[in-house]
């Protein structure tokens, strides 16, 4: 791929994985509908740059997310106890939320692979993406609170909702924050909760590409990192941008990501179909 490519699927990337329009959606759908042979991402040739994207993107999250994860790094040596406490049980939350898509991954990740090729099933489900976001803020419990306000029981449930993003369509951020509107969560509180979860599942793909990498004899160019730089440059202004509407848009806060996945994979199909 070239710098120019690889710099537009780069930045899409970035900007899909967070807001709640499904980056691996985009990534079935565009291909086909741009006529773009070379953006394959079955291909092994793509496999290095969605290695890099992948880590860009989990960094992006963990540098603006650092408060929360030093404070989770630190929480067996903090001295004072409830800080300790209440520093552990993110972690726990975090960790159960985690274990749904993590199973569900391993054992249907070969069976969902087969609908990567198919753009028109991808564009049916960003529809439904789209009027699952827009459902959910019309059925989500009234937001007031926080992540400390979650069980373990609650954190399985989110992490339940994290699986329907192996559908190629579905977002994995869009899920996770329906998830935990559901419970309760303020828009922000579910949006950071869905973050936290989402940078091992993100870090965690990138390492389960990296012996597939190897075996393909494929390597890891200056252009794929260029990429992976861009990846993540565009993934922190996204984090950053989307946690701020959340936290200020306390009202309906999905309703503009519903309309564009709804739009966007209306018009896809119609182009797909001709």
């Amino acid at each position: 791929m070239g710098l120019i490519s690889t710099l537009i699927v780069a930045i899409i990337q970035g900007v899909t994985e967070l807001f709640p329009v499904s980056s691996l959606g985009h990534a079935v759908v565009l291909p086909p509908l741009l006529r773009l042979k070379d953006l394959d991402i079955r291909s092994e040739a793509f496999l290095p740059l969605l290695v890099v994207l992948h880590v860009g993107t989990a960094l992006a999250l963990m540098i603006y997310f650092w408060r929360d994860w030093l404070g989770i790094a630190s929480a067996l040596f903090a001295r004072d106890r409830e800080k300790r406490r209440d520093q552990l049980r993110l972690l726990f939350l975090v960790v159960v939320g985690t274990v749904p898509a993590v199973i569900a991954g391993f054992l249907l990740e070969r069976h969902v692979r087969e609908l990567f090729g198919a753009a028109v099933i991808a564009a049916f489900f960003l529809i439904v993406n789209g009027v699952l976001l827009f459902a959910v803020e019309r059925m989500k419990q009234e937001g007031r609170n926080p992540i400390t306000s979650l069980t373990m029981q609650d954190a399985v449930i989110v992490g339940v909702w994290q699986c329907l993003a192996l559908i190629p369509g579905i977002s994995r951020s869009g899920a996770t924050i329906a998830g935990g509107l559901l419970l309760g969560l303020t828009h922000e509180a579910a949006a950071r909760f869905a973050f936290l979860l989402a940078t091992p599942i993100i870090l965690g793909a990138a390492v389960l590409e990296v012996p597939k990498l190897l075996k393909s004899g494929e390597h890891v160019t200056g252009v794929a990192i260029i990429g992976g730089l861009a990846a993540g440059v565009t993934a922190f202004i996204a984090v950053a941008v989307l946690m701020r509407w959340m936290k200020t848009h306390e009202f309906k806060a999905l309703d503009p990501f519903a309309y564009y996945c709804i739009g966007f994979g209306a018009v896809s199909l119609v182009l797909l179909s001709i």
